[in-house]
């Protein structure tokens, strides 16, 4: 039992990780129904800003966290006002296909300038363990964990209380009563990416904090995908929770049936939960075509 427990706090600290960039998933699609393929790709480039900014640079860290929200914000802001905007109305295949293009886009370039080795980041999540009783959980995990649930409710009181969230769940609803209720849907637009920009690059360093930084490091979107399904493409609250179910289910299935398993196992539960209910456990009922 006392291992069971141990795995399972070791699982929902991982899980955390995905829960950032689960919900700049969910806002972008929530404001614009665009699914965006290049979440992954963004975290990645909000780590190796703060890389280079901190390492490379020698500005130090707190630098490159300005540089790597800054950046990541810019980036996103860059593809929804000079890609995306550009084919509203257009069919949503072609929106992914986009998304999916610059994201390989991004990818290549970061191999390119950093190369595809693991680059390490600054410990800014302390490494020493912590022992509650008998259980011990790696520093960085649980750092990592705090960090994601500061930003986490950051965000969520953010979206609830505040005039451009209110500006966010208005067109979220209903785009052509919002508009005729003054809110500039198209700034709202706008607004969603940048936050998701700021999210991914939160979850990027974090995650880079604990695993280092590659190319690769973008694939954890379709992780991130099993996430956003299985809460729902439009739940807020159901991102946090599917995040760290996900990360629960995956950390205790390698512990007890391996990793061949861990690579899968997880996915068919939530195929098998989709099979049940399309719109996931806490989504709307609105089916997309994506």
């Amino acid at each position: 039992m006392l291992q069971f427990i141990e795995y399972s706090i070791i699982g929902i600290a991982s899980g955390s990780i995905y829960v950032l960039a689960a919900l700049g998933f969910v806002i972008i699609f929530k404001s614009s129904s665009v699914f965006n393929f290049a979440m992954g790709e963004m975290m990645m480039f909000g780590a190796y800003l703060f890389f280079m900014t901190d390492q490379q640079l020698g500005f130090g860290w707190i630098a490159g966290l300005v540089a790597a929200f800054a950046g990541s914000a810019l980036l996103a802001l860059a593809i929804e006002r000079g890609l995306l905007r550009h084919l509203l109305g257009r069919p949503a295949v072609v929106l992914v296909m986009v998304t999916l293009g610059v994201g390989s886009i991004i990818r290549g370039v970061a191999a390119l300038i950093w190369g595809p080795n693991v680059l390490q980041l600054s410990e800014i999540l302390p490494r020493k363990p912590i022992f509650v009783g008998e259980l011990l959980i790696p520093g960085k995990l649980a750092w990592g964990f705090v960090g994601v649930s500061v930003i986490a409710a950051g965000f969520v009181a953010y979206y609830r209380f505040s005039r451009a969230g209110l500006a966010i769940r208005a067109t979220s609803s209903d785009q052509i009563t919002a508009e005729g209720l003054g809110i500039n849907i198209r700034g709202v637009f706008s607004l969603t990416w940048i936050l998701a920009g700021v999210l991914a690059a939160a979850s990027g360093i974090i995650a880079g904090s604990v695993n280092g930084v590659t190319p690769q490091l973008g694939l954890v979107a379709f992780n991130v995908l099993a996430v956003v399904m299985l809460a729902g493409m439009t739940s807020v609250g159901g991102a946090c929770f599917a995040g760290l179910l996900i990360g629960w289910m995956e950390t205790l299935v390698g512990a007890y049936l391996g990793a061949a398993w861990q690579n899968f196992l997880p996915y068919l539960v939530v195929l098998l939960v989709m099979v049940v209910k399309p719109t996931g456990l806490f989504g709307e009922n609105r089916i997309e075509r994506i």
